[in-house]
């Protein structure tokens, strides 16, 4: 049997949690790279890799790219 399609607000709610599972999984294998480092350290790093995001550097979609305000 299949599933009903997932609303908006359902869908919605599963990107957050999936960019929530994302920023957890970067801060673990942070972690991991770099366990002498602070935690000020390791979070100025993540907050670095939130801003470049290695191979998304002009976003995800086809299209112009908009710089940051």
């Amino acid at each position: 049997m299949e599933s009903p399609p997932l609303t908006a607000q359902e869908k919605l709610q599963l990107a957050f949690e999936m960019h929530e599972l994302g920023c957890a999984m970067m801060r673990q294998t942070l972690l991991r790279r770099f366990p002498d480092e602070t935690d000020a350290d390791r979070e100025q790093r993540f907050v670095e890799w939130l801003q470049t995001r290695p191979g998304a550097e002009h976003g995800d979609a086809q299209g112009r790219s908009r710089p940051l305000p």
